[in-house]
């Protein structure tokens, strides 16, 4: 009888193998002074880790993984090499446990081997980031965002407490986590492009997660870098195309048709918008052309999040108040309150309610531009809490030109 035997394990073990052991014998070195392993070795332990496995189970490979420790030991111990490193020794134990892996899980051992790879290849490069570009605060700053996002985040809560059931504790936390997030994400941007185009990116890209958030994280940077306010206006201006956008995206989801409406006042808002933040980005007359040099700061300020986060939690309850003390006063004032918080939610319950039949299509316009008006006072409100009286006065014209754009567009059509 002829048997078909499956060799593909034992072919990705021996690739992962020859993968890392070929980059470990680029840096062998020669010698008395050179590692203990290199290609041959490491292709040869990636094998014998995926036979021990199939041969013997756990405990066999157990066996020969504490056989193959001990080995490493007596060979570095052995070395006479000046660095006292243990990456070369480290890899060769992966290896065998990856070499293992591949009679489960082949493909993910492949992307494994692929990434250990990649990080021995530019371990010179990626000491020099460690050592040169990553600042203390920077360092500090992201062990707080993974305490916040990994541990905290998890553990808090998902439920309406509090007067009214308004406040949700979870909600709370990743608002905050979120704030953290777009700072850092702006601030990557700034290191790997600049301040003019690296703000005004970050910031469009952050906005499709919370425009509000965006513009508060621009007005802290204000405080920091006052010479690149112009800059950072623009950016919090152009964040708004990411709601425009948004918003836009709800209704087509929700029906197509329901775009037929409010094309026109997210075309001029989108139209306005861009102008306003193109004329912002140009330089100011009075400097010339000069830039304000990047400054490695913290990556984000946890005090302004919070306060920021405390700030929208309670127009979240004031909003509920209103509705719990007056009802149902009408479509226009339940998009009024949600809007001050969030105008996706107000847009996204609009259209719901136009695709069940208890609105008509040409009713949502009214609606949807009064979430977006009363979302544009919060941003008004936080730009000037986030940023102060200068940065507020470049925000707030450009945020009433947004919405009486979008009304004009509302009016014409």
């Amino acid at each position: 009888m002829n048997e078909v035997f499956d060799l593909s394990g034992a072919a990705a073990a021996l690739g992962i193998g020859m993968l890392i052991g070929l980059e470990r014998e680029r840096h062998k070195g020669t010698g008395d002074a050179r590692h203990c392993a290199g290609l041959r070795t490491f292709a040869i332990t990636a094998l014998l880790g995926y036979v021990a496995l199939q041969v013997g189970g756990g405990l066999l490979l157990g066996i020969i993984a504490a056989c193959v420790t001990l080995l490493i030991s007596v060979a570095y111990w052995r070395s006479l090499s000046d660095d006292p490193g243990v990456t070369s020794e480290v890899a060769l134990i992966t290896v065998l446990l990856l070499g293992a892996l591949c009679t489960t899980a082949p493909a993910l051992a492949i992307a494994l081997g692929v990434v250990i790879a990649g990080l021995l290849a530019y371990r010179q490069t990626l000491h020099h980031f460690a050592n040169s570009q990553l600042t203390e605060a920077e360092m500090r700053d992201g062990l707080i965002l993974l305490i916040a996002a990994l541990v905290v985040l998890p553990l808090v809560p998902d439920r309406y407490m509090g007067p009214y059931a308004a406040i949700n504790p979870r909600t709370i936390c990743t608002l905050t986590v979120l704030l953290m997030l777009v700072g850092a994400t702006g601030h990557i941007a700034v290191r790997m492009l600049g301040t003019r185009y690296g703000y005004v990116i970050s910031a469009i890209a952050s906005g499709f997660a919370s425009s509000t958030v965006t513009i508060a994280t621009m007005g802290q940077r204000v405080v920091h870098e006052p010479d690149n306010i112009r800059i950072l206006s623009a950016a919090a201006i152009l964040s708004n195309l990411a709601t425009v956008v948004q918003v836009a995206l709800i209704f087509a989801m929700v029906d197509p048709d329901l775009l037929r409406d409010v094309w026109a006042p997210l075309g001029f808002g989108l139209v306005a918008t861009v102008s306003y933040g193109a004329c912002l980005m140009f330089p100011d007359p009075t400097r010339g052309t000069r830039s304000e040099p990047i400054k490695t700061t913290g990556a984000f300020n946890l005090k302004l999040a919070i306060i920021v986060t405390l700030t929208l939690t309670g127009i979240t309850l004031l909003s509920s108040v209103m509705l719990n003390n007056f009802g149902q006063a009408g479509m226009m004032l339940t998009a009024t309150l949600t809007g001050f918080a969030d105008a996706h939610s107000a847009t996204a319950s609009v259209a719901n309610l136009a695709k069940a039949g208890q609105l008509p299509y040409d009713a949502i316009a009214a609606p949807a531009l009064i979430a977006v008006s009363s979302n544009s006072v919060s941003k008004c409100v936080v730009a000037w809490v986030s940023g102060g009286r200068r940065f507020a006065a470049y925000v707030i014209p450009g945020q009433l030109l947004l919405t009486l754009a979008m009304w004009v567009g509302y009016v014409l059509i």
